[in-house]
């Protein structure tokens, strides 16, 4: 099979660059501001669309994200509503991946087959599901695979070699490498070391592979990017919008470009790094 995101790398690879992958949480902090969000990321640089399903128990999510959550919650959002987004972006582009984000107890609830059907329908591309292992592969990875849809897993600092080979069986689309130890945002990689570990997975896989966890700046992306596939930010993108919040919590006039601005700012240094 050949997916959004297959297509994607590859045409990156012939650019010679990296690709920015951005993580938004779904609803964020209401429905219309966030699909305004999302709409404008690929103009504004994005190569890749994570979209994070609103979970109230993250087990992964530092304070940023897990806020984000429950903001989106607090303001009625849904996985249908998660789904109707990704329908609505695929009216003005059917280029762009979609990955959508988070664990599985959600997606239990809504029913494992008819949430892939759902999304595949809407226009989704992969899945990543933080507390999903390999040893599950039965329960959505598997069905993934047989309806054309990424199912992207994740390899950390703590992955040792008797287990990187289960991680990447039935992996697709790509890997994404936790740079850090612990939750989101709570630190910044150190790009030598991430850049050892990239190569020493690239040992064993051809599959692009993207980093994440800490990125916050075009520097930071700039340095990442050298040595992987793809550079992952979430946090940083996350806090900007609740940055442009008012005293409410609610939208303002520039919650969408306080995201979009940054994240231009960022592919200038993705796109650095492929010189």
């Amino acid at each position: 099979m050949t997916t959004r995101i297959d297509t994607r790398f590859e045409a990156l690879k012939k650019e010679g660059r990296p690709a920015l992958v951005t993580f938004l949480t779904g609803g964020d902090p209401d429905f219309g501001t966030s699909l305004a969000i999302i709409k404008g990321l690929p103009a504004a640089g994005a190569d890749v669309i994570e979209i994070g399903m609103p979970f109230s128990d993250p087990m992964a999510d530092g304070p940023s994200i897990q806020a984000a959550g429950l903001r989106s919650l607090a303001n009625g959002h849904t996985m249908e509503k998660t789904l109707s987004m990704v329908k609505s972006f695929r009216e003005d582009d059917n280029e762009t991946p979609i990955v959508l984000m988070g664990y599985y107890n959600p997606i239990y609830s809504y029913g494992a087959e008819k949430f892939l059907d759902d999304a595949k329908e809407a226009g989704v591309d992969g899945f990543i599901i933080v507390d999903l292992p390999a040893e599950m592969d039965d329960e959505l990875c598997i069905p993934s695979i047989e309806r054309g849809l990424n199912f992207i897993r994740l390899a950390t600092p703590t992955t040792d070699e008797k287990r990187l080979p289960r991680v990447l069986t039935n992996t697709s689309g790509f890997l994404y490498y936790v740079s850090i130890n612990g939750i989101t945002g709570m630190a910044a990689p150190e790009p030598g070391g991430v850049a050892r570990s990239v190569a020493h997975i690239k040992a064993s896989t051809d599959i692009p592979i993207c980093v994440g966890f800490g990125v916050r700046s075009a520097e930071q992306a700039e340095a990442i990017g050298r040595a992987a596939d793809g550079v992952v930010v979430g946090t940083a993108l996350v806090n900007a919008v609740a940055d442009s919040l008012d005293d409410e919590g609610l939208a303002t006039g520039s919650t969408v470009s306080a995201v979009t601005s940054l994240v231009a700012e960022l592919a200038v240094g993705v796109r650095a790094a492929g010189r």
